[in-house]
């Protein structure tokens, strides 16, 4: 990074900083603090929910997963737009009608104390956690391939979401984030130019991806119906429904995004937004990581794209060992450039497949000798693909522009999860639990401050926090094993007017308990989770529902 792209960094994110705290800066009461005063259009909520779900593992860890695993992750989204229209068609009309604050209110009306406690609670254990591994994504990352002090990192990204959310509340995150996306995704385009740019020599576009599919890359449905396959269209239009039913629907943090709509018509539109561009939006983001893949069959790839790894193994007494097999990995890309040389055709196909295959084993090889070393060390490098290809194919100032990209989508999500955590904690905790539950003059300092001290526990998860597997799964996979027992309460509240407090009440402990039990005794896919928790909730208080009625009738 030069001086270039320093400024185009800071200028970008103290722009976004400086507009969010200035433009809400006198919130005087809890309507205008925690919903934004209500105002809201259908543009602001659509890119709010869109900014809060898009946090900067989206933009690190899809990429990196496209690369390595192909565009199969697409799949966890199929059940996502069929989610969005159900939500807007019979839980947004309830919300509205309650005009709730959060969404676990409407549990106390249809239920009891408990299960809007019960429920409040499962969020924020959840989203608290969330909230940590948001920052830690970008932080780690960032810090491992700039050379930056990883928790100066953390608490860099920490204070900055903190000051404007704190600020302005729920106007403030939903303003910022409109521009957040605009930089995103004006970000994304333009290194997608890049990467075709720099193919254009050697590959048209429509042969890039004939080179992609012939490695498997371009495979996005897989018809398997496999319980221990992670991504499977069954998976995603089961799992997948469930999850985004619950996390769109009871998820504090999407939910106050869009009831601070102005009108119900203007959040039906926002999610509408969502349901219509969500899916291409993924689709552009993993096909942009199966473009770096080919770009690395033309051009000199690294044997590993965490540097940190390839310093470890220089600089010990294995250097030799990982200097051969760095002279190994660069013999098969050489010799691969030479069958691409050629002309991709079906008699060279196979060939190049197993020196695809070949790389890869010697990347793994390398990584082992680097465990060998260093037991500690962290070998999984997809997180690291996409942000090591910016860095060292980016002109300077673009680099700035992306890495703002990155520290915009990790100040975003976590600036919606601070805010929505915030409230949630003064509305279903606060206020209900003290004996007077009217506007006190001191609440919205009250929610400020509450907001504060979640975005420190944030700070605090993040540095505790270690990199595990791939970042994106690791939300998705701790959002599955709360969000299942979370969007069967909501069920039974909305659809199931025979089933009481009670009943669900048990079946919620009774499905969250197998659900964690299963994750850690079991391989199945955690996107059946969601299915599994929902399923269990339901089904349990209906059965607990009847056997009560089946006495109270002898």
């Amino acid at each position: 990074m030069n001086g270039l792209d320093w400024a185009v960094l800071l200028l970008t994110l103290g722009f976004i900083v400086f507009y969010g705290t200035w433009k809400t800066r006198k919130q005087k009461d809890l309507n205008s603090y925690l919903r934004g005063g209500q105002e809201a259009n259908w543009a602001t909520v659509g890119l709010s929910v869109m900014a809060t779900q898009a946090s900067a593992i989206t933009f690190l860890s899809t990429p990196g997963q496209a690369f390595e695993s192909g565009m199969g992750f697409l799949q966890f989204y199929l059940g996502l737009p069929l989610a969005l229209v159900i939500l807007s068609v019979t839980i947004i009309p309830i919300f509205y009608k309650l005009n709730v604050f959060t969404a676990y209110e409407y549990l106390e009306e249809r239920f009891d104390l408990r299960m809007r406690l019960f429920t409040a609670f499962l969020f924020l254990v959840q989203r608290g956690l969330a909230a940590g591994i948001t920052i830690y994504a970008p932080a780690i990352v960032l810090s491992t391939v700039l050379g930056w002090n990883l928790n100066t990192m953390n608490i860099l990204i920490g204070i900055l979401v903190i000051i404007y959310t704190v600020s302005g509340g729920t106007k403030a995150v939903s303003l910022t984030q409109k521009w957040q996306m605009a930089v995103i995704m004006g970000g994304m385009f333009y290194t997608f130019y890049m990467i075709v740019d720099y193919l254009a020599p050697h590959a048209t576009f429509m042969e890039a991806i004939d080179l992609a599919g012939m490695h498997g890359k371009m495979n996005i449905i897989n018809w398997d119906f496999d319980f221990n396959e992670r991504y499977t269209i069954w998976s995603g239009l089961t799992g997948g429904l469930f999850l985004a039913l619950s996390y769109f629907g009871t998820d504090q943090s999407q939910v106050q995004r869009y009831i601070s709509g102005s009108s119900l018509r203007e959040s039906r539109m926002g999610l509408m937004f969502n349901a219509i561009l969500k899916i291409p939006m993924q689709f552009f983001i993993l096909l942009t990581g199966v473009m770096v893949f080919v770009f690395y069959q033309y051009f000199e790839r690294p044997i590993h794209f965490n540097q940190n790894v390839v310093e470890l193994v220089s600089e010990s007494n294995r250097a030799g060992d990982g200097d051969d097999l760095v002279a190994k990995f660069n013999g098969i890309q050489a010799e691969k450039r030479i069958v691409m040389g050629e002309g991709i055709n079906n008699e060279n196909q196979s060939v190049l497949i197993e020196l695809e295959q070949m790389q890869v084993d010697v990347s793994d090889e390398y990584a082992a000798l680097a465990e060998e070393i260093d037991p500690a060390v962290e070998t999984k490098d997809s997180d690291y693909v996409f942000i090591r290809w910016i860095l060292d194919n980016l002109p300077n100032g673009a680099i700035g522009l992306l890495l703002a990209v990155i520290l915009s989508a990790a100040m975003s999500s976590t600036a919606g999860e601070l805010n929505a955590l915030g409230s949630t904690t003064m509305n279903d905790f606060v206020r209900r639990l003290r004996s007077d539950q009217t506007e006190r003059d001191g609440d919205v300092t009250t929610s400020k401050w509450l907001t504060v001290g979640w975005g420190i526990m944030a700070i605090i998860f993040a540095l505790a926090a270690q990199l595990v597997d791939n970042l994106i799964e690791l939300v998705n996979i701790l959002g599955s094993l709360f969000y299942g027992t979370i969007l069967g309460i909501f069920i039974s509240a909305f659809y199931l007017k025979f089933i009481r407090g009670k009943q669900v009440f048990l079946a919620a402990l009774l499905a969250e308990s197998v659900v964690l039990i299963m994750f850690f005794t079991t391989d199945i896919g955690f996107l059946w989770y969601n299915a599994i928790g929902c399923g269990i909730v339901v089904i349990f208080a209906s059965v607990l529902t009847w056997m009560r009625s089946a006495r109270t009738s002898i």
